[in-house]
């Protein structure tokens, strides 16, 4: 069983969500101030309200910090935890004026991160036994891909390039100004070359669209190559003709039930960009008393 995956909060990140908190809160929670005494104290527990893998827990442990350092937190749920209806994920002790401010905030980074979590799973599931990973997008949420990232781990994805300069992975675009996919190997390699003591040995990956461009990228050298919105029939004679030589991915039109399918023609990584931007959250509430 692979380890649960542990984050910890950089200055920077710990800096963003200083300032998500202070957006929600502004010149105070005024409700909160006008109903509960100063003095009360009491306990608070975020509670599952449907099955799904947590993430998120030590953004949340930040939020309540930030609140109010006197809360006190019990973990119950560690990020990557997979949860059914009811489970306690998190005790709170403390002022509950302080509770209930951060409350929001924190469910909200909770709730999106674990619901990239949970989406990741189902389509991690069906690879289970098999060399195949599924890897996420830069299909992110501007300025929270740290999170994002994190939160396919937790649900035993993969992640892929951070951004631009990780990695040369030639699209479509790329292709149709360089004319052909070979000649923007071609070139990438010969940029990679030159640039080389600068930037070290970065990969390339190229997309291709057909059996001829994957004929071409592999000529070219291309390290890996992306086999874009390709039927079933179409990746088996990839994986055929690349016989092992580079690694495969596949992107676009991709579903949780085609997984195991991909897997068994032998392909070694799958990128969803849905793992990222269309998932829903999980559902989560915070309840007052034990």
């Amino acid at each position: 069983m692979s380890p649960l995956p542990t984050m910890r909060i950089s200055e920077d990140l710990a800096e963003r969500l200083r300032a998500a908190l202070a957006e929600d809160v502004r010149g105070g929670d005024v409700t909160s101030e006008a109903i509960i005494p100063s003095d009360a104290r009491g306990a608070a527990r975020m509670v599952a309200k449907q099955p799904g893998v947590i993430s998120g827990i030590e953004v949340a442990r930040e939020i309540f910090r930030r609140a109010d350092p006197a809360i006190q937190l019990i973990v119950k749920a560690p990020d990557g935890t997979v949860v059914e209806t009811g489970d306690v994920i998190l005790e709170l002790v403390g002022p509950l004026r302080s509770i209930l401010t951060g409350e929001r905030v924190a469910l909200n980074f909770l709730q999106r991160m674990s619901g990239t979590a949970t989406l990741t799973r189902h389509y991690a599931e069906p690879l289970k036994g098999t060399p195949t990973r599924v890897y996420d997008t830069r299909k992110t949420n501007p300025l929270w891909r740290d999170l994002d990232r994190f939160a396919v781990l937790c649900g035993g994805g993969a992640n892929h390039r951070y951004c631009l300069d990780d990695m040369i992975l030639i699209k479509d675009n790329h292709i149709d100004v360089a004319g052909s996919v070979g000649e923007a190997v071609r070139r990438a390699r010969a940029w990679r070359e030159a640039d080389a003591a600068h930037r070290g040995a970065i990969a390339i990956m190229a997309e291709t669209r057909n059996q001829a461009e994957v004929t071409e990228a592999l000529a070219a050298g291309a390290d890996y190559i992306m086999l874009d919105n390709m039927s079933d029939d179409a990746v088996a004679a990839a994986v055929a003709w690349v016989a092992g030589r580079v690694p495969l991915e596949v992107s676009g039109s991709v579903s949780p039930e085609r997984m195991a399918r991909l897997a068994q023609l032998g392909i070694d990584r799958v990128s969803v960009g849905a793992l990222t931007h269309s998932a829903p959250g999980l559902d989560i509430s915070l309840l007052y008393g034990k």
